[in-house]
């Protein structure tokens, strides 16, 4: 009740009547609501210290709460304090970008700085689109960015009821859609609004997103070429024709159409960025780096950049580099997501130079401030990994002996990153009746619109549902995979998928295509783990960011794997990375047989293939076999406790 006795004093202008209330609702439990209210409250009273005090609390409580920065910034600036003000600003719109109030602020904060140039540009764009939003569409995307999924779709659909044509409420229903995994449901929204407002670039720039993130990179490269051809010459549409030519394996014309744009837009560091990564999957290694380089010469404090060079793997930071990244990874206006890669770039820069004491600070810090702004929860993914070892009993799969499709083209290889799935897809695509592809989301996505989202009771999602299904529609789902990969593929007879996270679903895969070949990629438990925490993923894997969380993940990795191998005996063929070291031969032909194709020699020399890899692990894997990585963990020992302590529950999941 004081939060929202709270509220309303704000709303009405009294500020001491809400401080009052906001003061009594953190003494009955501090909840992020009550704690922003009570700084909020402060702030218009003009008791700035305090406020920043409860808002140092609230971050404490609550790192991911996009408005406590933006509080900061309006407490910093009335302290006359500009800079770490726009460093708050910067965080707030980097966790929600619907923050009307930040990207003003932004926008005055940087308007006469040439270093900012970029960034000022952005937020003129940004602060112009929000303030012409309807105040429901407005407060909806606040939610989609906070995590408010339900709240936010019944603000807008409410909206759409009494406005079903208005083409940012379905942009904003179609964003929600995407964040619950209803991909198709997200493009016959942007379809319908393209219908509505044919010539609304937004909506078919959102449109090609949702094809790419379904991986239908066919339509969306055919969808881009279309926007480029009916509007020449424009920055955001050419950059993403460039991307979708990247995507269907056309690099040339990628690279070539990233190199143009960069002579018109020099100054451009995402460009640059976009361009390192293309060349980096090509292996073509120099030129990623001058690009990379280039990108942090635009934009100094640009982390991504900087963790890119780290990324490669092989690239070693000079003394000046390293100056440079401390520097900035310490300024007071580095926005957090330059922090983070900041300090992964910083971890893995001192660990070359075996300082493991400021490596481990780094690499620590990265984490922890990742960690803080994802709300992973693991009993959650504990109790959907049971779930799987639950539903799929001999019993159940017994009743559909019969079902999915028969083909045997696709080999899954499945397991924990970092646990060298990478190199043996390199070493199989290297045979000549084997096409490397890479990490599909097809698995997943099917399992994500298996599931549903919404209020549902409990077991009636994913994988409860499958019991509902026929043969039929088993066989139809294994051919929509087969038709929907077949992109990827260069002719071979057998293609492989190295998502690693499809170890969740072997038993859809088993009952969509029963004969489907399995690997699982094991490493140590220690090196894999380790090998996660130092690693920032682009997106998802937001288990490694801890290291009880690690461990705890991997755990629930073997007893899921261990109930694979009960009930279906001989599916899985598990494949141990230290084996590959010891003996590069003995398991290729191992793997081979077990695919039922001849021994060819070109697998042991897998680092001559051409082929474009997209796994942190590209460089690492066009190498003959190396041990540096191996027991790595071990400089590192004195602080992996955590670790050690999740995973010791189950002795058997380290070799070491």
């Amino acid at each position: 009740m004081s939060i929202e006795a709270a509220k309303a004093c704000l709303q009405r202008g009294d500020f001491q009547a809400a401080e009052q209330a906001a003061a009594a609702a953190v003494t009955d439990g501090a909840s992020s609501e009550a704690l922003y209210l009570l700084a909020t409250s402060r702030r218009y009273l003009g008791k700035h210290a305090q406020a920043l005090a409860t808002l140092e609390e609230l971050e404490r409580l609550d790192a991911g709460h996009a408005r406590l920065y933006q509080e900061r910034g309006h407490n910093l600036l009335a302290l006359q304090q500009p800079a770490p003000a726009l460093s708050a600003y910067r965080n707030a719109v980097a966790r929600n970008p619907a923050l009307l109030a930040s990207w003003k602020a932004i926008a005055r904060l940087t308007a006469d700085n040439p270093s900012w140039q970029e960034l000022a540009r952005e937020a003129v764009i940004q602060a112009q689109a929000l303030a012409q939003l309807p105040a429901e569409i407005l407060s909806g995307q606040s939610m989609l960015h906070e995590g408010r999924l339900e709240r936010a779709e019944a603000l807008c659909r409410h909206y759409l009821r009494g406005n079903p044509q208005h083409i940012e409420g379905m942009r904003l229903l179609a964003a929600i859609a995407v964040q619950h995994g209803q991909l198709d449901e997200a493009g016959f929204l942007l379809e319908s609004a393209a219908e509505f407002s044919p010539d609304n670039l937004l909506v078919r720039l959102d449109h090609v997103n949702v094809l790419y993130r379904q991986q239908r990179f066919t339509e969306a490269l055919a969808t881009a070429e279309a926007l480029q051809q009916k509007l020449p010459g424009n920055l955001s549409i050419e950059a993403t024709l460039a991307n979708q030519y990247i995507a269907v394996g056309r690099f040339e014309e990628g690279i070539a159409l990233l190199r143009g744009l960069l002579e018109a837009n020099p100054e451009q560091p995402s460009l640059q960025l976009t361009l390192g990564h293309a060349l980096k999957t090509i292996g073509d290694t120099g030129q990623a780096v001058t690009a990379y380089r280039a990108a942090n010469r635009a934009r100094l404090d640009f982390g991504d950049a900087w963790w890119s060079l780290a990324n490669l793997k092989t690239f070693r930071f000079d003394a000046a580099d390293i100056a440079t990244m401390v520097t900035q990874e310490a300024a007071e206006n580095t926005a957090l997501e330059d922090r983070i890669h900041l300090c992964f770039a910083l971890g893995k820069a001192c660990e070359d130079n075996s300082d493991y004491s400021a490596s481990w600070d780094y690499y620590e810090r990265g984490n922890r401030l990742r960690h803080r702004t994802l709300g992973y929860q693991p009993q959650r993914m504990s109790q959907r990994l049971q779930r799987q070892q639950s539903f799929f009993t001999p019993g159940l799969l017994g009743s559909h002996a019969n079902s999915g499709h028969p083909a045997a083209d696709p080999i899954f290889i499945v397991g924990m990153p970092r646990a060298g799935s990478t190199l043996l897809e390199q070493i199989l695509s290297s045979h000549s009746a084997i096409d490397g592809t890479m990490e599909l989301n097809h698995i997943p996505a099917l399992a994500q619109r298996l599931d549903g989202h919404g209020t549902r009771a409990e077991g009636e999602g994913y994988p409860e549902r499958l019991a509902t299904l026929d043969a039929d529609t088993l066989r139809a789902y294994g051919e929509q995979f087969l038709d929907a990969t077949r992109v990827h593929r260069q002719g071979a007879p057998f293609f492989i998928d190295k998502m690693p996270n499809n170890f969740r679903h072997i038993g859809l895969i088993h009952l969509i295509l029963p004969n489907a070949r399995i690997i699982d990629a094991r490493r140590d438990a220690m090196d894999c783990c380790f090998g996660n925490y130092r690693q920032l993923f682009a997106s998802g894997q937001e288990f490694t960011y801890d290291l009880a969380d690690l461990g705890r993940y991997y755990r629930d990795y073997v007893a899921l794997m261990d109930h694979w191998d009960s009930v279906l005996p001989g599916k899985v063929l598990r494949v141990q990375h230290e084996d590959v070291l010891d003996d590069l031969e003995g398991q290729v032909r191992r793997m081979l047989d077990f695919l039922g194709l001849p021994f060819e020699a070109g697998c042991l020399h897998y680092y001559d293939t051409e082929r474009a890899v997209r796994t942190p692990s590209s460089e690492q894997v066009r190498q003959p076999l190396f041990r540096t990585a191996q027991a790595r963990w071990k400089h590192y020992a004195q602080w992996l406790e955590p670790l050690r302590l999740a995973l010791a529950s189950d002795p058997s999941v380290s070799r070491d």
